[in-house]
Formats: C-alpha cells, structure tokens, sequence
C-alpha cells in the first residue's frame, strides 16, 4: 500500500470512529429525554431532579472535557479517545441495569467523564488527519453524525421505551461502542500528540473541576440561598481559574487564545450562547407532547425527529458552505433562524396545532445546521497543529456548558413556575406558562448571539 492510499485509508477509518463517537453521546442524550416521563413515573421523582438525569451527564461532561483535552495533546488523542468511548460504553450497561435512581445519576456522571474523553478528541483528531481544504467537508459529516445521532434518538428511543421500557435505551448503545473500541483497537493508526513531552497544569484542572459544577449547580438552585452561594463560588472559582491559567507555564486552557485570537474568542462565546438557548427545546418539548398533548413516547418521538434530520440533512452543506464562503456570514444566518423559530415557540398553548410545531421545529433544524459546521471550521482553522486538542476541547466545552446552562435555565423555570413536585395535570397551566418563558429568554438570548457571531472578523 502506498502512502498515499494509506493515509486515505487513516482518513476515513479517523473519520468514521470519530463520527461513531460524535452519534452516540447525542443518541443517548435526544432519547432520555423521550424517556423522562417513564423515569419519573418509576422513581417517583420531582421535576428538578427528574432535569437531572439529563443534567449530570452534561456538569460532569463539562467538567473534565477541557483537562481530558490537553491530555490527549501531551500522551495522544487515540489514547484518550479509546478510553472515553471504552468508558461510556461500560456505564451504558451500568445506567440500562438501575435500581435506583442513585446508581442511574452515578452512572451518567461516570458516562459523561467518558463522553468528555470522546469530545475533547474526536474534532481534534479529525482536524489533525484532513488537511484545510477538505477539513470543512470532513467536519460537516462529523456534524451530521450528531444530528443523525439526534434524529433517531427520538424516533427510537420512543418505540424503546414504549415497547421495551427505558432501560433499552442505554443498552442500544452499546453494540455501536464496541464497534468503536475494535475499530480503534485494530484500525485506527498514529497518536497524534503534539504537545508531547510538555507539564500538566494539575492545580489549574482541580480548580476547574470544582468551580465549574459549584457554578453549574448553582445556578440550577436558584432562587435559593444555597444555590445564590454555589453560583458566586462558582464564579470566583472561575476567576481564579482565568488569572492561573494567564501565569502558569503549561495551561489546560491556552487563555491566549482568546485574549490574542478574536476569530476563536467570538467563535465561542457565539458557541455558547447558542447551545444556551437551543438545548433544552428537546428536554421541553418531549414533556409538553406527552403531557399536554398527550402523546405516547412514540408518537412524541416521531414529532421531535423532524429538527435534527434537517440538521442531518443541510450540515455537510453548511460545512462545505463554509469552505468557500466567510463561515461568519453562514454562522450568523443561522443563528437568526434559530433565533425567529425560539420567538414562535413562545405561542405555544394546549390548542397549538403539531403541524405548526414541526414546522418550527425543522425552522430551528435548519438555522442550527447553518451554525455549527461553519462556526466549527473557524474555531479550529484559527489555532496551529499544537492546539487542536485544547481547541477542541475549548469548543466542547462551549457546547456542554451551553447545554448545562440551557438545562438550568429550564430548571430554574420549574423551580419558580411550578416548585419542586412532580408534573401532574392540577401543574399542567403553570407548567405550560413556565416553558413559554423559557422559550422568550432563549430566543433573547440566541437574538443576541447573532452579534456575537458577526464580531468574530474575517477567517479567511
């Protein structure tokens, strides 16, 4: 085999692992919240803590995904990636196998230290192996993997639940996981470790790792005085964290970059602010369909799949889009698309047809497909070889944190909307009343991440 056709075999094995990594942790996520329902009724669980089987995958995600990412940079990114993918894997079985719901919170935290592996790896190594002018290409499939993996969360995880009951749906997971570990094992060559050899700042992740869930958890127990507390020390916590790593010799987060790189600061902060205001649409959605709607989990399933198979469908195009086009302009248009379908959001009520909610739900598909591949490509063709991992691990981060403060705000809604009981129908009108303003301070928010995205100057 000559090298050159071996390097096109290394790019489409790399390819494929990362895209398999890319669609489960979104699989896993889209069809819990299918599955919260049937969780609730089991475990007996109240609406803030039923946010949490969603939520503490993502805080522990969050958690680890930026010091994961520098060390796949120093000891290698297929390392890393073989443990994460090893890691979900193994606590798929744990959390399909639950008795309580301790041991499923437990074993979704655990989860999400795998998923950080996955997350702070999968990008970087694909980004290592394409060169520039297929990067886009390359990136916009592993994107459409996501949604893919978003797609049939809903579709399948409601037939699981309704036919094989929630439990299946973590047990789904793991024939593809294994997949993964064999193809990492045997077919995947090279390491990819272009900080081999520098220091891990040790100080600087223990200080992340406690400030960010004291943030995190915080914010979700507002308006209380404990969760007034965890926010402010978390956001000390992350201050000190910011000053260390601007002093510390070999940095887990290259602050630099954002203080020396617009393209990847604004790139970001638009990555942000936009899973801030897109995640928890699914959380909510698949709750107001079964309970005000009264739609089995199945049925519920079949309305959510039509967002993310837009998003399948159209990111590959937004990606090669990006490739030929400024990705701030193509960025930006569809952060204001998602921005116009959250505003319709705000109208929802008992009478509010599906077909109107399908409609904004591809809406909203469309514009998020418009924003990721391209605001991706940007991030990662803004930094050298060198930090591609804490690159990706940077934008990772954006994402979970996003997601985690999108699942805040929704909690911090039930908690002031409804109080901490469980969603049954005499809490339907506030309940209903509480989502309609969830949805009003995402699509401010997403209103304003539009400007964000402009701000970032030209990439090329």
């Amino acid at each position: 085999m000559t090298d050159k056709s071996a390097n096109e075999v290394s790019k489409r094995v790399a390819l494929l692992v990362a895209a398999l990594g890319s669609f489960l942790t979104p699989f896993m996520g889209a069809s819990i919240n299918i599955a919260l329902p049937a969780i609730q009724k089991e475990f007996a669980l109240n609406a803030v803590v039923l946010g949490w089987v969603s939520a503490s995958f993502l805080l522990s995600a969050a958690m680890f995904l930026v010091p994961f990412g520098r060390v796949a940079d120093i000891y290698g990114r297929r390392r890393i990636f073989f443990y994460g993918i090893t890691t979900f894997t193994v606590f798929s079985v744990v959390a399909g196998c639950s008795t309580s719901v301790t041991m499923l919170l437990s074993a979704r935290i655990l989860q999400g230290i795998g998923g950080a592996m996955i997350f702070g790896t999968g990008v970087a190594i694909l980004t290592s192996v394409f060169p520039p002018r297929e990067r886009g290409k390359a990136l916009g499939i592993n994107v459409a993997s996501v949604y893919t993996g978003l797609s049939l969360g809903p579709f399948l995880g409601g037939i699981l639940t309704q036919h094989l009951g929630w439990r299946s749906i973590f047990l789904a997971n793991v024939p593809l996981g294994v997949t993964a570990i064999l193809l990492v094992l045997w077919k995947l060559k090279g390491e990819w470790s272009e900080a081999k050899g520098e220091k891990f700042d040790f100080a600087g992740s223990i200080i992340y790792t406690l400030a960010l869930p004291a943030l995190m958890y915080g914010f979700s127990a507002l308006p209380g005085t404990r969760g007034i507390v965890l926010t402010l020390a978390g956001i000390v916590g992350i201050l000190i964290f910011v000053i260390w790593e601007t002093k510390t010799r070999s940095p887990i987060l290259e602050v630099n970059l954002f203080r020396k790189n617009t393209i990847f600061a604004f790139s970001n902060l638009a990555a942000l602010i936009n899973y801030s205001a897109t995640f928890a649409v699914g959380f909510l959605l698949s709750l107001y369909l079964q309970y005000i709607k009264g739609l089995a989990e199945q049925s519920a399933g079949f309305i959510l799949v039509s967002q993310p198979v837009v998003m399948a469908v159209f990111s590959p195009f937004a990606g090669r889009l990006s490739d030929r086009i400024e990705p701030r302009l193509v960025a930006s248009t569809g952060m204001a698309l998602t921005a116009a379908g959250l505003f319709l959001l705000t109208f929802l009520n008992e009478n509010t047809a599906l077909g109107f909610i399908v409609a904004i739900l591809a809406l909203l598909g469309l514009g998020f497909a418009l924003f990721s591949s391209p605001n991706t490509n940007a991030v990662m063709s803004s930094v050298e070889k060198k930090f591609y991992g804490v690159a990706s691990g940077t934008l990772g981060t954006m994402r979970l944190t996003g997601q985690m403060l999108s699942m805040g705000i929704a909690m911090l809604i039930f908690a002031v909307y409804i109080g901490k009981v469980e969603i049954t129908a005499q809490y339907y009108p506030p309940f209903l009343s509480g989502i309609r303003a969830a949805f009003f301070i995402f699509a401010v928010l997403c209103f304003g991440g539009v400007f964000a995205s402009l701000a970032r100057g030209r990439v090329r």
